[in-house]
């Protein structure tokens, strides 16, 4: 049999953080091409430290979606996403493109728009959409810079889970490999290959998504449980049935 593909990455007991502060100690991962990978764990246990490393690593091959979205609330949903691009053009199309937009990256921009079901808001200032709106035109601009890897902090935090869905397979539809952090757990489980797991800065969760349950995805959330179970405490005893007498006489 021939020898397994080589890893498109590969992190050997490294300490990843910022600066002098190391978030994650000694971390270990393989990352396979080909792979749809799920990244959980609660805010700062160091998903957007590893995210950071990621993309590092993997340079030009990466396309970026950032978790704070990275838009600019003056220009357009267009404008935004060709920024994508930007370097592909001349710095005096890039001007001209700000008033008179250019032909062919309008026509690109606006059928990926309709794809992301934002196409009547391509005039629009970022600043003036929703949440959810600003979220999609975020992944626009990733999936118009036309990369093989897919990397997304949090990119559908925002939006329902029917589009979240919608979203995450046109991800995949663009990109051979993602890795993606997210929060909601049942998304994790049914739609991506492998889940990575992070408590307290350490890797604690590898394994494929088939082999998993929500039990194991809530062993990385320290409160969840806790919360649950206080949730249940505080609510309210049920009402006593009563005997219905509407009818009789």
């Amino acid at each position: 049999m021939g020898s397994a593909a080589a890893p498109l990455l590969r992190l050997d007991d490294l300490d990843l953080g910022h600066g002098d502060q190391v978030v994650l100690p000694r971390l270990s991962l393989r990352l396979q091409r080909g792979e749809r990978v799920a990244l959980l764990g609660a805010s700062g246990a160091g998903k957007s430290t590893l995210l950071a490393a990621l993309r590092a690593r993997l340079g030009d091959e990466v396309a970026w979606c950032p978790q704070h979205h990275g838009l600019v609330p003056g220009l357009a949903v267009y404008h935004n996403i060709y920024m994508g691009r930007l370097t592909e053009h001349s710095a005096v199309a890039n001007l001209w493109n700000l008033v008179r937009p250019l032909r062919r990256p309008w026509q690109e921009v606006s059928d990926l728009c309709k794809r992301l079901g934002i196409g009547d808001l391509m005039r629009r200032p970022v600043g003036q959409l929703s949440g959810g709106q600003r979220q999609r035109t975020a992944i626009g601009r990733a999936l118009y810079q036309q990369r093989r890897i897919f990397l997304g902090d949090e990119p559908v935090a925002s939006v329902d889970p029917h589009q979240a869905l919608r979203l995450l397979a046109l991800i995949d539809d663009n990109h051979d490999t993602c890795v993606i952090a997210l929060h909601q757990r049942e998304l994790a489980l049914s739609h991506f290959d492998r889940v990575l797991g992070l408590r307290n800065g350490h890797l604690v969760l590898d394994a494929p998504a088939a082999e998993l349950g929500l039990a194991d995805l809530d062993a990385l959330y320290p409160d969840a449980r806790t919360s649950s179970a206080d949730e249940e405490a505080a609510r309210p005893s049920p009402m006593p049935s009563m005997p219905c007498y509407r009818g009789q006489a």
